[in-house]
């Protein structure tokens, strides 16, 4: 019952999903010294987004200066979502990278004193299936090998992500096991990380047995042969590189995990400048250099600007807070 309700609430609409933007006409604003935070440490979810936005930004003339990265790793986004709001609330060269790890946190009050609006929603970029991986060396083969252990044995299985405890990577992990028939979650040993490279770092130390996180942060583990996913969270196979990864479902697990990609701005920023990002953000997602990136990243469509996409993420968080006070990590 828990996997059907988190898999429709949490992920049902996302898959195909692509409206219309709401934005207006950017101004005449440039960006002098853009900027963008990723809330953890390198390597993850929120780094790739803003390297990835930001070089195909400049590639594509839309902002004239190299955007400058900041990792910012602390409370799975809960202190850069503090650093905003309290000394950087009307930087117009600011933007900061956001997903549905952001979403769970903001619905579980794990941003004390925070909300989603305190600070302007600028648009998604896409959506990264969820994946469930080993290290290569590893003697698990297939996702019902990795749950049958955790099940029989779960004192030797620990999983690590890149979000905390009732966050996005551990919520993947309990939608895959129940869909599995793991009705206990208390056996399901997530460790959390402050981001999905140092998830990953463990993993390949030996530290961890598996590690759930989102497609884009372990391809370059898979091109280099380290890391083996035993599945993608996605409805069917992916297109392209990925097309010999197996989903969950064809192994006879109905789980489905998608992580939306994108950005909000500091809350006091100008009009004028949020317009522009919108509509910079809004034809990098159009062209044809993006696309390729998703294509290349296993990304999928998800196309939401302005008033559109801040109103996919109030709804997103409301879905989620009640999901979390039915599993028990929030009352």
């Amino acid at each position: 019952m828990l996997a059907s309700t988190l898999r429709k609430s949490l992920i049902g609409g996302l898959v195909g999903l692509a409206l219309g933007s709401g934005a207006a006409p950017a101004q005449d604003f440039v960006p002098e010294n853009p900027e963008c935070i990723a809330p953890a440490n390198p390597g993850g979810g929120w780094d790739f987004t803003c390297r990835q936005v930001g070089r195909t930004l400049q590639d594509l003339g839309l902002i004239s200066a190299t955007m400058q990265v900041v990792n910012m790793a602390g409370g799975s986004g809960g202190t850069a979502f503090a650093y905003v709001v309290n000394e950087r609330n009307d930087d117009d060269d600011l933007i900061i990278a956001a997903s549905s790890a952001t979403a769970t946190r903001l619905a579980q009050g794990a941003f004390p004193g925070n909300t989603m609006d305190q600070v302007r929603w600028l648009a998604s970029v896409g959506a990264d299936y969820g994946v469930i991986a080993v290290a290569a060396d590893s003697p698990i083969q297939t996702l019902p090998d990795f749950f049958e252990q955790m099940a029989t044995a779960p004192e030797t299985i620990a999983i690590g992500g890149g979000s905390a405890v009732g966050g996005w990577d551990h919520l993947k992990v309990l939608i895959a096991a129940q869909a599995y028939g793991i009705d206990d979650v208390r056996a399901v040993r997530y460790v959390a990380f402050e981001g999905g490279g140092e998830a990953v770092t463990q993993l390949l130390a030996g530290s961890l047995q598996g590690f759930s996180g989102d497609l884009s942060e372990v391809r370059g583990f898979i091109e280099s042969g380290d890391v083996r996913v035993l599945a993608v969270l996605a409805p069917e196979r992916l297109a392209g590189d990925f097309a010999d990864l197996p989903t969950a479902r064809e192994q006879g697990i109905d789980a489905i995990g998608a992580n939306w990609r994108g950005f909000y701005a500091p809350g006091d920023m100008s009009d004028e400048a949020y317009d522009a990002w919108v509509e910079m953000i809004t034809e990098l997602y159009a062209s044809d250099e993006w696309q390729e990136v998703m294509v290349t990243n296993g990304l999928a469509p998800l196309d939401l600007q302005g008033a559109d996409f801040e109103a996919f993420v109030a709804e997103s968080i409301a879905r989620i807070e009640a999901l979390s006070r039915e599993i028990g990590i929030i009352q």
